[in-house]
């Protein structure tokens, strides 16, 4: 069985940074492309990041483009968000997600086949 488990929020103040993480078990992680989105209270969830298998590739949100960095470590089979210049309105709670097909769209969530439980992160003005 599949888990995904995030950790690493928290609150930050504006202009500050954040790593959260998202281990993963059950699976064959170097197989799976991976993905962060998040969701916000009243909000639709939104594509974040994502990574491809061999970490060769990465995509983001235009938001988030030049802030936030997507990593990975497939001796960990882990997942990293590396999230700087952090705003309130990245306040959110975060997901990671992994599918084990080729995506033909990386930022469609219904592409992914495991979800995390999600992290709260909290910026503050």
């Amino acid at each position: 069985q599949v888990q995904l488990v995030e950790s690493g929020g928290g609150l930050v103040q504006a202009g500050g940074s954040l790593r959260i993480s998202c281990a993963t078990s059950g699976c064959t992680f170097s197989s799976l492309t991976m993905g962060w989105f998040r969701q916000a209270p009243g909000k639709e969830r939104e594509f974040v990041a994502a990574i491809t298998r061999r970490g060769s590739g990465t995509y983001y949100a235009d938001s988030m483009k030049g802030r936030f960095t997507i990593s990975r470590d497939n001796a960990k089979n882990t997942v990293y968000l590396q999230m700087n210049s952090l705003k309130p309105e990245d306040t959110a709670v975060y997901h990671c997600a992994a599918a084990s097909r080729t995506l033909l769209n990386v930022r469609a969530s219904d592409g992914y086949d495991y979800w995390g439980q999600g992290t709260q992160v909290t910026v503050s003005s």
